[in-house]
């Protein structure tokens, strides 16, 4: 995995996520039991390039699944980065969310809600979804300009480390320091190469 750079990592959760890429994916893919045997014959995973020169955007085979000991998750981003005019540039595509929310006509996103109880330091699964699943189509691609994506898999807010020791200890959580957090995932990127 380490030499093919198929790879991700989180930050604390294990959140597991597959990303694949390539220029054929059916939309019902996502949800087929055979999406990694597809992922991989019909594209390419994590860590690789996509190559050719299409006549389409490329499509991306995403998805992920909760900790068994943690929160749900809230949504999967896809970051897409590209250099325009000598400067980096980056855009972030929400592409999957959690309880039936949608993104706006402004390309903001419903907030998930927040079961944290910091007294506590408890929360609950009432909000998220176990698992998200997607096939997604760049619908800014440039076929003559290099880009990569990545992939982001956020969880439902959950206690922040400082509160949990915090109730341990009896005490209030430290002020000016956040209650709560959002466990992450990052793929590593899928190139593209005109």
């Amino acid at each position: 995995s380490l030499r093919r750079r198929e790879v991700y990592a989180t930050t604390g959760s294990r959140i597991r996520v597959r990303f694949f890429g390539g220029w054929d994916y059916e939309a019902d893919l996502a949800n087929q039991s055979d999406r990694d045997a597809m992922g991989y014959a019909g594209g390419v995973p994590m860590g690789q390039t996509i190559t050719g020169r299409p006549s389409k955007s490329p499509r991306f085979l995403v998805w992920a699944s909760k900790d068994p000991n943690g929160g749900n998750l809230d949504r999967i981003q896809i970051i897409k980065g590209w250099a325009e005019n000598g400067e980096n540039r980056e855009k972030i595509y929400n592409v999957a969310l959690s309880d039936g929310r949608i993104t706006g006509l402004d390309g903001n996103v419903p907030p998930v809600g927040n079961t944290v109880n910091v007294k506590h330091a408890t929360y609950t699964n009432d909000i998220g979804d176990a698992e998200l699943s997607v096939v997604w189509e760049d619908p800014a691609f440039d076929k003559t300009k290099m880009a990569f994506y990545y992939v982001r898999v956020l969880e439902i807010p959950t206690p922040r480390w400082t509160t949990y020791v915090a109730f341990q200890q009896g005490r209030e959580p430290p002020e000016g320091v956040p209650t709560t957090l959002q466990e992450r995932a990052y793929t590593s990127p899928i190139w593209y190469q005109p």
